[in-house]
């Protein structure tokens, strides 16, 4: 199989896609030395047809195909789709809709927490893939038989996949489930690569709101520089080193050689005084528009009970309605129910909200209790 490499071979290939009930979509990309990925390689399927597309090829402007991924009556299936949604959103400037992810389907319809495509496809078709090539080098020229063997197999048996899961989901009536999650993943605001909210990725090391807000400007400032000279965040600075430098809020070069997360002589470097901007920065936000901290503070007494029952009725709800229980919540999620009355979290709405939510709210108020039956866990109401 050759890649697609001129745009006239790819306008007649997006116009046999043109008619397709749905397309199976895959990327390969390389984003390991720099910030922007490299996309190095589009897998792309529908029932009847299936092609590689080359876009590195100096013959080929991917505008057709960016034209059939915009098409609003397809849907255009992937496998843990986020990454590839996020690398079309950068270069072609768009969001394919309606999009359908298997991973998060199978999520919903019981196959468990984030399972790969490779347990997916095995458990649903019964193939074995190879997966020799995953780490492979996707920019190097020519690609192989074996690498672009292993690349149109994701895309494949992904036809099958879709198959059984689309009619899983209409069995059960579930597909409201799947859209609510889809409308996530295809919200633009979702790929914001604003370098203002760069420090929500960030785990909150700090001692307090002070130092978060020098952490919020320290992370813009790491955020935009890595964006400029397309590398890794981790280039332009650790974490651990963000972490240091919040806490310790040093108010000048010198002061920064002071601190062991950063190697010697860097006081010196061209980088020291836009740190020290940065810090100067956040010491001069109001704290009062800084978000409070909660991470690391333990949980009361009350509310570190609450959080075992509510794990508890979670993995109930999830074997009871066939769900992967993170998918309903996350221990993040848990957490909040714990701490508030009416916490903020996606497992108090919609159907979260049907399946636990509602429950979960109950059983903090003492209106329902937990039992076991037959080795299973068991919601009662309490009279």
């Amino acid at each position: 199989m050759t890649p697609i490499a001129t745009t006239a071979d790819l306008e007649v290939l997006c116009k046999d896609l043109a008619s397709a009930e749905f397309l199976t979509v895959d990327t390969e990309f390389m984003r390991e030395q720099t910030y922007y990925p490299n996309l190095c390689l589009i897998q792309v399927a529908g029932p009847e047809h299936e092609a590689t597309i080359d876009p590195l090829s100096p013959q080929l402007d991917l505008k057709p195909f960016w034209e059939l991924m915009a098409a609003p009556d397809q849907v255009k299936v992937f496998h843990a789709a986020r990454q590839d949604l996020e690398i079309f959103h950068i270069l072609g400037g768009l969001i394919p809709r309606p999009v359908f992810d298997t991973q998060v389907a199978a999520m919903v319809c019981g196959f468990g927490d984030q399972i790969s495509y490779v347990n997916l496809v095995r458990s649903i078709t019964g193939a074995e893939l190879d997966k020799s090539s995953r780490f492979t080098d996707w920019s190097k020229r020519p690609l192989s038989d074996k690498q672009l063997q292993y690349a149109i197999g994701d895309v494949t048996h992904l036809r099958d996949v879709y198959r059984r899961l689309s009619a899983q989901l209409a069995k059960t009536g579930r597909e409201s489930w799947l859209n609510e999650e889809m409308a996530t993943l295809t919200d633009p605001a979702t790929y914001q690569q604003d370098p203002e909210l760069a420090w929500q990725r960030l785990k909150l090391k700090v001692k307090n709101r002070r130092a978060l807000a020098v952490l919020m400007s320290l992370a813009a400032w790491r955020e935009r520089a890595a964006q400029k000279q397309n590398v890794p965040r981790q280039r332009i600075m650790r974490d651990d080193a963000l972490y240091d430098i919040a806490n310790q809020s040093p108010r000048s070069t010198a002061d920064l050689g002071n601190l062991r997360s950063l190697p010697d002589g860097f006081s010196r470097s061209s980088r020291a005084k836009d740190i020290v901007t940065a810090v100067e920065e956040g010491l001069a936000r109001d704290v009062a528009n800084v978000p409070a901290l909660r991470q690391g503070q333990p949980l009361t007494a009350e509310a570190t009970a609450t959080l075992e029952l509510l794990k508890v009725l979670l993995k109930a709800a999830a074997a009871r309605h066939g769900v992967a229980p993170r998918m309903i919540a996350d221990a993040s999620d848990l957490e909040e129910l714990a701490r508030h009355a009416e916490a903020d979290t996606p497992a108090l709405k919609g159907w979260r909200r049907e399946l636990f939510g509602a429950d979960a709210l109950s059983l903090k108020r003492g209106e329902l209790a937990l039992t076991l039956k037959d080795g299973d866990v068991v919601v009662m109401k309490v009279e």
